[in-house]
């Protein structure tokens, strides 16, 4: 008779309560062990997508306080449009409006392909937000040929918190002209002491042609 084998450690058998079942030197050889720290809540692709939302109680989204931080992944973010800027927004009110207020700043560093062109710099006029309810950008332009994409996260702290700002830090990486490789690191608050419990994706103009944005919750460390 042929003997089942487990390859893994573990296997989850109450994915509600967050437990799994795993193996120990016992006389039963089992026992429960906690869920991993980062828990993958919701993938969303785009296909000519003009936004791409995750908010709360929607479509099995979670952001509240079920997690103190979160974490957006963006995976091969391609533009419509040439010169695409990818950017994000925040909502106080499940999604009805996009406009909490922010202020940000922003850095980069690039490179050229020829290896003709470097440099750091701080961008002063176009990504970067004084107390603006506009989207933030995370990009300067992103070429929309066959190969150009973007990649990169968004950390966002203690959104359900109605007692503080609401900081976030992002960072990408994107192909600038089929030229340049260029990573940005964005990071601010979202300045107000209201639950913010959904977040929007979209480009400047134009669609997401596609890409894939993955929303995990952190537990407590």
């Amino acid at each position: 008779m042929a003997i089942s084998k487990f390859n893994y450690n573990s296997f989850n058998v109450t994915p509600v309560a967050g437990k799994a079942l795993s193996f120990n030197s016992d006389g039963d050889g089992f026992t429960t062990q906690g869920a991993g720290s980062m828990t993958l809540i919701k993938t969303l692709t785009a296909s000519s997508s003009g936004t791409l939302s995750f908010v709360d109680g929607s479509s099995s989204v979670v952001l509240d306080n079920t997690y103190p931080v979160y974490v957006f992944k963006f995976i091969g973010i391609h533009p419509q449009n040439d010169n695409g800027m990818f950017s994000f927004n925040l909502s106080a009110d499940t999604g009805s409006n996009y406009n909490v207020t922010k202020t940000t700043t922003s850095v980069d560093a690039f490179h050229a392909e020829a290896g003709n062109d470097a440099g750091l710099r701080y961008d002063g006029d176009n990504n970067d937000l004084a107390q603006s309810t506009n989207f933030q950008e995370l990009n300067y332009s992103l070429g929309n040929g066959n190969d150009s994409n973007l990649c990169g996260f968004l950390y966002l702290f203690n959104p359900s918190s109605t007692t503080f700002v609401k900081h976030f830090m992002a960072s990408v990486n994107y192909q600038y002209y089929n030229t340049y490789s260029i990573h940005v690191h964005t990071a601010g608050y979202g300045n107000t002491t209201s639950a913010v419990d959904a977040v929007q994706f979209k480009m400047a103009s134009g669609n997401i042609d596609a890409g894939t944005i993955k929303l995990y919750g952190i537990k407590d460390s």
